[in-house]
């Protein structure tokens, strides 16, 4: 009798070619596992095209919901961008789809457990780490485990009739509800402006000519309304996502630092998650002590960087989790957004729980603060610095 392999599918080039490896070169019946993170692909297409490729089996898992509350959420909270650029889109949604391969694999009492992921990317850590930590099924990756390069994949796929679509002939695209990576093509030229064609959530042309308002309203942490209309989350982050990609605000193109040590160039469309995450940011300024967002900006760039490199799973993302969580008890209020010809930048905020005071910070007669106590202050403040430098001149 066949083992079975439980695959993590795309319908893209990389996963479609894995099943024929894993059917030819292990003799392996292959059963495939779609993910609904938000990507908006063709489902029941992505289904037809496993059977068609000869599967022995094809599951469409809808975990929306469960990625916006699980890995979303916490990431807004977390400030998460990785070298304070990327939103983390792809990092966060591939340990989520790992789970769901496992727990496929489990039901169907399968002897290993697959994914198409390069050995040059973060990807397979992400995975392999996710499925290892669920499982002890020994785990195949041909495009890693043979080398293969994407030129020897679509010859592969040429010969095995297997149809490949011409955005993924010109490019590798990643989606999902909090972002989209584009690679590949002429943007592995880092010096290459990435064509507009590549886009589809930022308008790169026809830009409004005038600036756009979006107020996005955060109650512990997490966005609940936007343009003082309550939405379900889902909901909201399309309707943050469409607004800001029309103004052109959200793409992201900067060299990258990969987990294996290699450099790339990424680009990203990420609108909504660039608003949310600069409006958070901000509100967390009102309202927590200059203590607190010290230490958290050093907690929130150790939890992007696990998340970045495929580490959701260890006790310390826990740990930095209930720290965060407690700092969001006070992070409620609304942040006024602008956005012109791809520009972003906040305007206003405001929130009951405020450490801003008008009162003290007035420079009107209004004002109460004694600035008479500030000479005393300053001089005990800047004492040692001023020592040191008398001792310095003395000597």
């Amino acid at each position: 009798m066949k083992g079975k392999a439980v695959l993590a599918f795309s319908g893209g080039l990389d996963t479609s070619v894995v099943i024929k490896y894993l059917q030819e070169k292990h003799n392996l019946d292959v059963i495939t596992v779609t993910v609904d993170v938000g990507q908006e692909d063709n489902l029941k297409k992505i289904s037809a095209k496993a059977k068609s490729l000869g599967v022995l089996k094809h599951y469409n898992i809808d975990a929306r919901q469960e990625f916006v509350d699980s890995f979303i959420f916490p990431a807004i909270k977390a400030n998460a961008l990785y070298q304070k650029k990327y939103c983390l889109a792809t990092a966060l949604a591939r340990p989520l789809i790992a789970q769901k391969v496992v727990e496929i694999a489990r039901k169907e009492n399968a002897s290993a457990l697959a994914h198409g992921c390069t050995g040059k990317g973060n990807d397979q850590v992400r995975f392999d780490v996710t499925y290892r930590s669920g499982s002890s099924l020994p785990i195949i990756a041909p495009i890693r485990d043979l080398n293969l390069t994407r030129d020897v994949e679509l010859k592969y796929a040429k010969k095995h009739n297997i149809p490949i679509d011409n955005t993924a002939k010109k490019f590798s695209i990643d989606q999902n509800l909090w972002g989209r990576a584009i690679e590949g093509g002429d943007m592995e030229d880092a010096f290459s402006e990435p064509p507009d064609d590549a886009f589809i959530w930022v308008k790169t042309k026809d830009l409004p000519e005038k600036p756009q308002y979006i107020e996005i309203k955060f109650e512990n942490g997490i966005p609940v309304a936007a343009d003082r209309k309550h939405m379900k989350p889902i909901e909201l982050i399309k309707y943050i996502n469409k607004k800001a990609g029309a103004s052109g605000v959200g793409i992201v193109d900067h060299i990258e630092d990969r987990v294996v040590g290699i450099k790339s160039r990424e680009v990203y469309e990420t609108p909504g998650a660039t608003c949310i995450i600069e409006a958070h940011t901000d509100l967390e300024k009102m309202v927590l002590t200059k203590h607190e967002l010290k230490f958290k900006a050093m907690v929130d760039a150790e939890w992007s960087w696990l998340a970045y490199s495929g580490l959701w799973q260890d006790p310390l993302k826990s740990d930095l989790d209930m720290f965060i969580n407690t700092t969001q008890k006070r992070v409620s209020g609304t942040v006024k957004l602008k956005m012109f010809k791809g520009s972003l930048r906040v305007v206003g905020r405001k929130s009951e729980y405020s450490l801003y005071s008008h009162d003290l910070a007035t420079y009107g007669a209004g004002s109460t603060f004694d600035q008479t106590l500030g000479k005393g202050f300053v001089e005990l403040w800047g004492l040692q610095s001023t020592e040191a430098n008398k001792l310095l001149k003395k000597r």
